[in-house]
Parts: structure tokens; C-alpha cells; sequence
């Protein structure tokens, strides 16, 4: 399945494909302030429609992901990290994915807070 998603301005626009199914909530501290629901896809699975320049990168503590919001709206849809084998990922917010109904989903909890 094709998703498209947004920031809440649409300064930043993507498409992602795949089936969500299981999304990650994290408790650490910029997950739980953002209220994200993570869902992490292989990075070539991910077609931004807007360049890469129009958004905002923020990073801490290992500063292994990088968390991309809306300069404008402040809206952050996804994120960009690596996996543990160095294949390059996509952390989608599927709040951001209007397609979505969250209620259906299986939420993992994850405990980024204690790392």
C-alpha cells in the first residue's frame, strides 16, 4: 500500500510504501512530548515530495536519528536512523499519515528512556 503524509503545513511532503501494521511508542523524551507513533520502513521504501532542505533536523543524545519537523508548522513526520545492520531506515510518524486509522494498529511499547 501507497501512503502519502505531511507535515500539518504540507511544507513537508512524503510517500511511503508498505503495510503498517505495528507501530512503536516510545517513552523517551522527545517521542513522549511529540506523542509519535513510530513505524519504521526500509529508507528506499520512502519518496519525499518536497526537497529534503525544507526540513528541520534535531538530534540528541547518541544523535544516531535524525528527527526532521517542519520549520514552518513544526510538525515532525518522520525521522531518519540506521538499523543495527547499517541498512538505512525511515521512522514514520503515522499520526502524519491522514490514511491511517491508529485505532486498528498494534502499538509495541519501547523503552528509550532508560537507553
Amino acid at each position: 500500500m501507497r501512503y502519502q503524509g505531511s507535515c500539518h503545513c504540507g511544507g513537508i511532503a512524503f510517500e511511503v510504501q508498505g503495510e503498517v501494521g505495528e507501530v512503536i511508542e516510545c517513552n523517551c523524551s522527545i517521542c513522549s512530548r511529540r506523542g509519535s507513533l513510530l513505524w519504521f520502513v526500509p529508507r528506499d521504501k520512502l519518496q519525499l515530495s518536497t526537497p529534503e532542505s525544507a526540513m528541520s533536523s534535531y538530534t540528541f543524545n547518541t544523535h544516531r536519528i535524525q528527527h526532521r519537523f517542519c520549520p514552518t508548522c513544526g510538525c515532525a513526520p518522520l525521522a531518519f536512523a540506521s538499523a543495527p545492520d547499517g541498512k538505512p531506515m525511515a521512522a514514520i510518524n503515522v499520526r502524519c499519515l491522514p490514511e491511517v486509522d491508529i485505532s486498528t494498529l498494534t502499538v509495541r511499547h519501547h523503552d528509550g528512556k532508560s537507553l
